[in-house]
């Protein structure tokens, strides 16, 4: 049984901190068996949310880009789902927004149509993991970011005991968080605790 992860890195700056971040975890998880893909979600077609609800009437989205023809499967068939974005004002980067906006789909099958978004047998089987690095020490420099993120991963049915956060501050200019500390070991770690708990999960 392989373990599909699906990772979406968000920052424009291409391998900044939390792209390195998440590297490290699909590294670690890679090496425990998982099978992973990424996606730099700057550098494909995802288009903001136009906010006209016709998802909730026709169960799809009308816009015709990569978040239809090829993320919104990959969403619904991954075992874990990570999203990496750094801290830009207090909240994430646009293109893990927009990301997050398009989601809106998944909320209208969900809680409009009441229709399944995962077959039922899957429920309790998916992971979610949110990565963010933010430049600023505050203490809750994260603090506006994470709602969006449980509701993305709530829309997906991941469950709140079921996501996992890993954020790190202090870490401003490119590739400062390869001197902190910590970061590293503590990105493999939680890869190697989330491919353990699936595979256990995935076997009953």
């Amino acid at each position: 049984m392989t373990i599909d992860v699906l990772a979406f890195a968000t920052s424009p700056r291409r391998h900044g901190n939390s792209e390195t971040l998440l590297d490290w975890v699909l590294a670690a998880m890679a090496e425990e068996g998982a099978a992973v893909e990424k996606i730099v979600v700057p550098e494909v077609d995802i288009r903001p949310c136009h906010g006209c609800n016709l998802c909730e009437t026709l169960n799809r989205c009308v816009q015709r880009d990569y978040m239809v023809s090829y993320v919104q499967d990959r969403i619904i068939a991954a075992d874990c789902i990570i999203l990496a974005s750094p801290i830009y004002c207090m909240g994430l980067a646009a293109q893990a927004k927009a990301l997050v906006d398009r989601a809106q789909v998944f909320r209208s099958r969900k809680y409009v149509l009441h229709l399944p978004v995962v077959p039922p047998e899957r429920k309790g089987k998916r992971v979610g993991i949110f990565l963010a690095t933010a430049g600023q020490n505050w203490d809750y420099v994260f603090d506006a970011a994470i709602p969006s993120v449980k509701c993305f991963f709530h829309v997906v049915d991941i469950r709140n005991k079921d996501m996992r956060y890993l954020m790190v501050n202090g870490v401003d200019e490119k590739g400062a968080i390869e001197r902190h500390p910590t970061a590293k070991a503590d990105a493999e770690r939680l890869a190697r605790e989330v491919v353990a708990h699936l595979q256990e999960v995935l076997s009953t």
